[in-house]
């Protein structure tokens, strides 16, 4: 019986958002620590961190199983943003990291099926 992946890409792009939010919501405070940016970006910060909290409510249950998935597309996010944000291109070992993170968030999703 084939795999239904609707659900599954559904629930992968609401971690997405999710680990968006949550980045957004610690970077933006880093900002101001290190004296890059104004005291007023703890205002977006706080909201991101909202919006972060309320996604976190909207995955499909709360377990370790959905949270072990969920940081295996955080840390493939976090590598996206490490480029784009920072400007620091990865290296091969952080693509591999990021493909074994994956990898294991995809057995653990897929693997909680029933045939």
């Amino acid at each position: 019986m084939p795999v239904d992946l609707l659900p599954f890409g559904r629930t992968a792009g609401l971690y997405f958002l999710t680990a968006i939010a949550e980045l957004l919501g610690c970077y933006l405070p880093l900002l101001w620590l290190t004296g890059k940016g104004s005291p007023w970006l703890l205002l977006p910060a706080a909201l991101s961190l909202v919006v972060f909290v309320y996604l976190l409510t909207l995955h499909p249950a709360a377990s370790g199983r959905v949270y072990a998935a969920y940081g295996a597309v955080y840390i493939a996010t976090a590598l996206g943003w490490l480029y784009v944000v920072d400007g620091v291109k990865p290296v091969w070992s952080d693509y591999l990291g990021v493909a074994l993170a994956l990898a294991g968030a995809a057995s653990i999703a897929l693997g909680q099926r029933q045939a």
